[in-house]
């Protein structure tokens, strides 16, 4: 099975470089990164990723807005948002505008791997 292409989006460059390793060593193709929204969106139209991970709070264009943009414009992409705030609001939130999952920060490479394999499932009924 050729390796899920996936862009990681997160203003912190030190996540970035973190969540791109835990990826990698899962079998993830990483394909590409962002540091905002903006750069995000730029690079989903370029880089056409089946999986983007996704931070909820950064500056400019946030993770909720992008997330509803990518939703519209790409429907099969699947989307894991990246918080550190773990409130239902904002997880029922994201998951009402189509997040396919959650991975709460601080993370460990299994809760990544565990939130991926779970959001990419084919079972999902509403697929």
């Amino acid at each position: 099975m050729p390796k899920q292409r996936v862009l990681v989006v997160d203003d912190d460059n030190l996540m970035r470089e973190l969540l791109k390793a835990i990826l990698r060593d899962e079998g993830y193709a990483v394909v590409g990164e962002a540091k905002d929204g903006a750069a995000a969106l730029a690079a989903c139209e370029k880089l056409r990723p089946e999986v983007v991970c996704l931070d909820v709070n950064m500056p400019g264009i946030g993770g909720i807005e992008a997330l509803k943009t990518m939703r519209r414009q790409y429907p099969g992409m699947c989307v894991v948002m990246i918080t550190g705030d773990a409130s239902l609001s904002t997880v029922r939130d994201t998951v009402s505008l189509g997040a396919a999952g959650f991975i709460i920060k601080p993370f460990t490479a299994a809760r990544v791997a565990a939130a991926l394999s779970a959001a990419l499932k084919p079972a999902s009924i509403f697929q």
